[in-house]
């Protein structure tokens, strides 16, 4: 078994953490961002790793600089947030849990840029930490099918392969840790998603709409109002996305415009988008065809309006 320390802030580095200790390793440390406020109160809210940190009663802190000084063997990385400065990893031995065929998909956000390319396949790759932004050798690598699964359903489904990896990995001891191979191939880097991104744009085609949806914060206007819009789909009738191009000139003529409700679809650059589940301003979640009972569009009516 190994001295571990442990550095990792969000819901997908939970399970690797839990997976660690009951391994029964020792994870001597575990660093995670600082507690933040939540809400208008003086109340402050720990990362979701602190939590799990708190309640497996490991020690916790947001100083990176105090895994230098609880005599751990190696560092362990999941989705921390920061950047780990190199005279650290001088210091000591880190790896890192990412959750991309590396070197596809380098970066912040690995899973919704995949999901947002329509790749078909994703997986996780543990590598040995370097100043470089994912630049490291790799140690183990899966690959796995993306189903058209959600963000945050696919980050959870890799959290937890990737849990499994680490256990096998490390079972051996950090003695027993090979050098990793160098990555091979085209790097490809994952910026964080803007806000600005998450805006449907009902003049681009139905396919890229629907894969911006699968990433859990996808919002159009409604009568000058938000409206999330949280699970979509394709109709079958339309399921490449595309326009039929029989009679092309006659569709130019009678296509709505971009944006208009015909029932639960929405008219798109390229196809139709039907709406499931919708979130309107100030409400809960609810059936996509319950929120159009209550609004009741007029012929014509238009999502995408600028919001007040």
């Amino acid at each position: 078994m190994a001295r571990l320390v442990y550095l990792g802030t969000p819901q997908a580095a939970v399970a690797p953490l839990e997976a660690l200790v009951g391994a029964g390793h020792d994870v001597a440390l575990v660093v995670s961002r600082a507690d933040v406020r939540r809400g208008r109160g003086s109340a402050v809210s720990p990362s979701p790793v602190s939590a799990c940190a708190e309640r497996l009663g490991l020690r916790r802190t947001d100083q990176l600089q105090d895994a230098l000084q609880v005599g751990a063997e190696l560092g362990v990385v999941v989705a921390y947030g920061r950047i780990v400065p190199a005279p650290m990893l001088e210091a000591l031995d880190m790896v890192n849990l990412h959750f991309s065929l590396l070197p596809r998909w380098r970066g912040a956000a690995p899973v919704e840029r995949a999901i947002l390319a329509g790749d078909t396949d994703t997986g996780v790759c543990i590598m040995r930490l370097e100043a470089g932004l994912d630049t490291g050798p790799v140690l183990a690598c899966r690959r796995v099918p993306i189903d058209r699964e959600h963000a945050g359903a696919l980050t959870e489904r890799l959290s937890h392969l990737g849990a499994e990896m680490l256990v096998e990995l490390l079972a051996g001891g950090v003695a027993e840790l090979p050098p990793g191979q160098p990555q091979q191939g085209e790097p490809t880097y994952a910026a964080k998603v803007d806000p600005g991104e998450l805006r449907l744009d009902w003049e681009r085609p139905a396919l890229e709409l629907e894969r911006l949806v699968r990433l859990d914060r996808a919002w159009t206007t409604f009568r000058e109002r938000r409206l999330r819009v949280l699970e979509a789909r394709i109709p079958a009738s339309s399921e490449s996305g595309e326009e039929s191009q029989d009679a092309e000139g006659a569709q130019d003529v009678a296509r709505p415009a971009p944006g208009t409700l015909q029932g639960n679809s929405v008219c798109t650059g390229r196809g139709s988008l039907e709406l499931v589940t919708v979130q309107p301003e100030g409400r809960q979640p609810m059936a996509a065809d319950a929120w159009l009972r209550g609004v009741r569009p007029g012929p014509g009516e238009r999502l995408g309006e600028t919001p007040h």
